[in-house]
């Protein structure tokens, strides 16, 4: 399986200039702890990810120590330099790469580097679950052949 089979596509994003409250309220609204920060590149060209703001970052990084929101933009929080997936990677290297830094979701791009989607864990739990009802039903219908051949 490939990452672009499953990933989520059109995730939210956000400029790095943009207000940190405005990252906050637009989690919210959207009820999600992840943007994507965002550049073109060059100008006026398709999106590139240049870092992730979650949730977290905010309440760890900015409220915990006591900073301010309304004073910082999201690049001032963000982590810079954001691991992406290919969209043509296998779902197991992108995992493998999820583990390696740690996180839960992790930006998808293009052959040139353009955001297309996000892959997150409940994306690949959701594959992973269809695939074992495949192999359930493969299951029920052999135990229901098998029952029925016989007398």
């Amino acid at each position: 399986m490939i990452v672009s089979e499953i990933c989520r596509r059109n995730p939210v994003t956000i400029r790095p200039q943009e207000e940190l409250m405005s990252a906050a309220v637009l989690m919210r609204e959207r009820h999600i702890g992840y943007l994507i920060v965002v550049e073109p590149h060059p100008p006026h060209a398709a999106p590139r990810p240049v870092g992730v703001l979650t949730d977290r970052d905010i309440v760890v990084g900015v409220l915990a120590k006591g900073t301010d929101p309304r004073l910082l933009k999201a690049g001032d929080v963000m982590t810079r330099h954001p691991v992406v997936a290919s969209e043509d990677a296998s779902v197991n290297a992108a995992l493998a790469e999820m583990r390696r830094i740690g996180v839960r979701r992790i930006p998808v791009v293009d052959a040139v580097g353009q955001l297309v989607g996000v892959l997150s864990l409940d994306e690949v739990l959701d594959a992973i679950a269809q695939e074992l009802l495949g192999v359930i039903g493969s299951i029920r219908t052999e135990v229901r052949t098998e029952g029925s051949r016989r007398p």
